[in-house]
């Protein structure tokens, strides 16, 4: 699919608004204002319809997922073909009865679904408890045709793994996208939120440089309190964009929402490869290993 050699990218940086309409309506704005100051391509954060519901396990929760396609998909769907962008959103999806899953959904500019990912990488962490909820994803590491480029949709906890952006990379990706939600232990000292903070930046400008493509990620922000009477989560926002050597080119605050906005040189990869040919160097030859859990 044919890559111009400008891509301008806004991301949607909010905090929750306490339920799934006026989420969505805050979404509807912020889209729209997107459009209006040139973005084509628009990523929303992870589960972006409810409050990060995950610091606790609980089934009235399951209540609030959604078949794909479903009534979100087409207001989204509706959203990117008003305002003629391609929109990543960030789904509770009830694929059958007992059967749910943390689902990244891309829409063209027509309004039609391009492609969906499954979140493949599911934490259980203090506060953070997916497996609860979320089945590991089916659908692989592929990424999804628009308009816009071949984008490489990952989620979250899948940001940690090297293999993940890897495979998108080797599949063709032009770009790495990454709806989020993370945040800070309230509890923590300082030192060890900045230590946290750092080293999930670090880890996208790593998987920026290493397969020599733009990384988007796209945070939630705001204290979010805890159901079950623990601290919450501050989530940290610093949403950003990398270019193709881990350069940031635009990053957002830690304490407020953002429209977040960069233009994206989608030529730069195919000359930064050039220079660092980490693709053609590899050994794949004495990879084998990496199939094992564990080297004894």
């Amino acid at each position: 699919m044919a890559v111009s050699d400008n891509l301008l990218v806004a991301l949607v940086q909010e905090r929750n608004q306490g339920a799934a309409e006026a989420n969505l309506s805050l979404i509807e704005q912020r889209v729209a204002e997107a459009a209006a100051r040139g973005a084509r391509l628009v990523l929303l954060q992870e589960l972006h319809n409810a409050a990060y519901f995950c610091q606790h396990q609980n089934v009235r929760e399951f209540e609030q997922a959604e078949a794909i396609p479903g009534p979100s998909t087409e207001r989204l769907g509706r959203l990117a073909k008003a305002h003629g962008v391609v929109i990543v959103g960030s789904l509770f999806e009830r694929r059958g009865a007992g059967l749910y899953h943390n689902t990244a959904v891309v829409f063209e500019t027509d309004g039609s679904i391009a492609g969906k990912y499954r979140k493949m990488h599911i934490p259980d962490d203090p506060g953070f408890n997916e497996k609860f909820y979320f089945t590991p994803g089916d659908l692989g590491f592929h990424p999804i045709d628009t308009s816009v480029g071949r984008l490489g949709v990952l989620v979250c906890w899948d940001q940690w793994y090297p293999e993940g952006a890897r495979l998108m990379a080797l599949a063709g990706a032009d770009m790495l996208l990454y709806p989020t939600a993370i945040g800070w232990d309230p509890d923590d000292d300082q030192a060890e939120k900045d230590r946290q903070r750092n080293a999930w930046i670090l880890s996208h400008r790593g998987h920026a440089v290493a397969n020599g493509l733009p990384v988007l990620s796209c945070n939630r922000i705001g204290h979010e309190p805890s159901p079950i009477g623990a601290s919450g989560i501050d989530f940290w926002g610093s949403s950003h964009v990398l270019g193709p050597q881990g350069e940031i080119l635009a990053e957002a605050g830690t304490s407020a929402p953002e429209l977040l906005m960069a233009e994206v040189d989608m030529q730069r990869s195919e000359h930064v490869r050039r220079i660092w040919p980490f693709l053609r160097d590899r050994r794949i030859d004495a990879y084998g290993d990496l199939l094992k859990r564990y080297r004894d």
